[in-house]
């Protein structure tokens, strides 16, 4: 790494650690925002360290970042399944409403 790679490199760190400390103590929004970037970034760490070559851990850091996403988004998934249901439902009902003789 060059210098002006460790420079840009130190700056990001620096501040994704600012943006922590302030969803931590003093923003509300920003904690909500950093529960869905840091797992964001460990899949995007991860892919940056397999295609350098560290594949173990590249693929490591990917996977449990994407699983933490996924744990983060499971309420969209349960929303989806009970619109689904209900969809679903809703078609039965008026299905057996039209096929009744009389």
């Amino acid at each position: 790494m060059n210098r002006n790679n460790k420079t840009g490199f130190a700056a990001l760190l620096i501040g994704l650690g600012v943006v922590i400390l302030l969803g931590k103590f003093a923003f509300g929004f920003l904690s909500g925002l950093m529960a869905y970037l840091i797992p964001i970034l460990m899949i995007a760490l991860g892919y940056y360290g397999v295609k350098n070559g560290s594949r173990y851990f590249g693929w490591i850091i990917m996977v449990l970042g994407a699983i933490i996403l996924f744990s983060k988004l499971a309420w969209i998934f349960g929303l989806l399944l009970a619109i689904g249901l209900i969809v679903v439902g809703v078609s039965m009902l008026s299905n057996k409403r039209n096929n009744r003789t009389y």
